[in-house]
């Protein structure tokens, strides 16, 4: 008996493996989910396990008394055997139901939905198995992965979901007619438009009472008239900073110290180097830096490279008490510019040091920095976990790796912070424009061209 176990990300890679290795007569003993990789626990993918095996005596199945009854001595193989049901049966369970092609039809093999129990009494195991109601495991027979036949097939499955999608359209249509009633079908293009950037629905619905409010019916008809209309109110949800765009000399007579905060990876220190390149070439301003990021390979040098381009002081804070004494040396500059580690929104204990850093600074601006290209939830949860260092500002980079615009108009307004710079590419001192909730606003209506 040949017993031997696959690990693959899908299920249908695993198959492939086994029919590859054992052949077409292989029997399918275990299959489970289990969790790799990752570190403490994060991370980690989903891996599909599956035991297979040639050579197993496939005989009529057993009953369940029988099963419960087998001598203890027997291995995990010898139980699984005397369990299994016939191949026939184990076929029989393979070939296409009434509802499924015949053979020659678009797809081989069976849908999961015409699967048989693999014997009397079988019921779902918790790890996506199949196993007997006496303990053992039950086999199942694969032939070939659910898939396309030839090119006609794959064509005819195309066809099949460009359809399903057309259906999905003329149901979210009918869905927003019913929760905003009757519209006309310049408004409902562009709630259409919303709803398919992923603004949240109730900000969607906002903005199309907003429209409706501000609009009379002659205007509601004019294409141009409810676009403009349109942009305003998704404008109205993006709070932005009116911050003047080459800070000076703060009121308490320190240098106007701004600090970069945010998760590891976002983009803060090529953030850093083009303010710092702004405020120093467009702006005529005198720009000292200070780096805490000494965690990370070369984040330092990085840096440095950018302060030797563009002629600016570079200090290094490895110690809070390192960075209040940074800041002081540097107090000669109009903008002195904080430099921070990235940190886990997870890591409690790093979060808790970085806020002993920025206290240290006393910088008049913390700046949470976060990734137009991360998901909704994990923009808000960083959010919420730097919170305990008091962000003012919100930064968000990498527009142009932005997959829905739409999600940026549902954080900005989640987490009150405003707007004070976006980034579109990694282009230094170039791709950084102020907040411009106008623009962000047209992001959202014409999509990634306009980033």
């Amino acid at each position: 008996m040949n017993l031997r176990t696959y690990r693959a990300s899908t299920i249908a890679e695993a198959l492939t493996q086994v029919k590859r290795d054992l052949g077409a007569d292989a029997v399918i003993l275990h299959t489970r989910t289990t969790k790799a990789g990752g570190w403490f626990g994060f991370g980690a993918r989903a891996v599909v396990e599956v035991t297979a095996s040639t050579g197993v005596n496939i005989g009529p199945a057993r009953s369940r008394r029988g099963a419960q009854d087998a001598p203890s001595s027997r291995t995990d193989a010898d139980r699984a055997a005397a369990v299994a049901p016939s191949r026939e049966t184990l076929l029989r369970a393979y070939e296409p139901s009434a509802e499924q092609p015949a053979a020659g039809a678009p797809y081989r093999g069976a849908a999961p939905t015409t699967f048989a129990r693999a014997a009397s009494g079988a019921s779902e195991g918790s790890g996506g198995g199949v196993s007997g109601g006496g303990g053992g495991v039950a086999a199942i027979a694969t032939c070939a992965p659910f898939a396309p036949a030839d090119d006609g097939a794959r064509l005819t499955l195309e066809t099949e979901l460009t359809a399903i999608k057309s259906m999905v359209a003329r149901v979210l249509s009918s869905s927003a007619r019913a929760r905003t009633g009757a519209m006309p079908e310049a408004l409902q293009k562009h709630y259409l438009t919303l709803l398919e950037a992923e603004v949240a629905s109730e900000i969607a619905d906002e903005v199309i009472d907003g429209v409706r409010a501000d609009l009379d019916a002659e205007q509601l008809d004019d294409p141009d008239a409810v676009r403009r209309a349109v942009l305003r109110r998704i404008a109205g949800h993006i709070p932005v900073a009116d911050d003047a765009p080459s800070p000076d000399r703060a009121e308490d007579g320190r240098s106007y110290t701004i600090a970069l905060v945010g998760p590891t990876g976002v983009g803060k220190t090529t953030t850093i180097a083009k303010l710092a390149a702004t405020y120093k070439l467009r702006h005529g301003r005198a720009v000292g830096l200070v780096t805490a990021d000494t965690y990370r390979i070369a984040a330092v040098d990085q840096l440095r490279t950018y302060a030797n381009i563009i002629g600016l002081p570079l200090k290094v804070a490895s110690t809070p008490a390192e960075m209040a004494a940074a800041c002081d040396s540097l107090r000669d500059c109009d903008v002195v510019l904080v430099d921070t580690a990235g940190r886990s929104q997870m890591d409690d204990t790093r979060l808790e040091e970085l806020r002993s850093f920025v206290e240290a600074a006393k910088p008049h601006q913390t700046h949470l920095v976060l990734s137009s290209a991360s998901s909704e939830s994990v923009l808000l949860k960083a959010a919420e976990r730097f919170a305990c260092v008091g962000p003012s500002r919100v930064i968000f980079t990498k527009l142009d790796e932005a997959v829905n615009f739409g999600v940026l108009v549902n954080v900005a307004r989640r987490i009150n912070t405003r707007l004070s710079y976006v980034t579109t590419g990694q282009e230094v001192p170039d791709r950084i424009e102020q907040g411009d909730a106008d623009r962000l606003a047209g992001m959202v209506l014409e999509g990634r061209g306009s980033a």
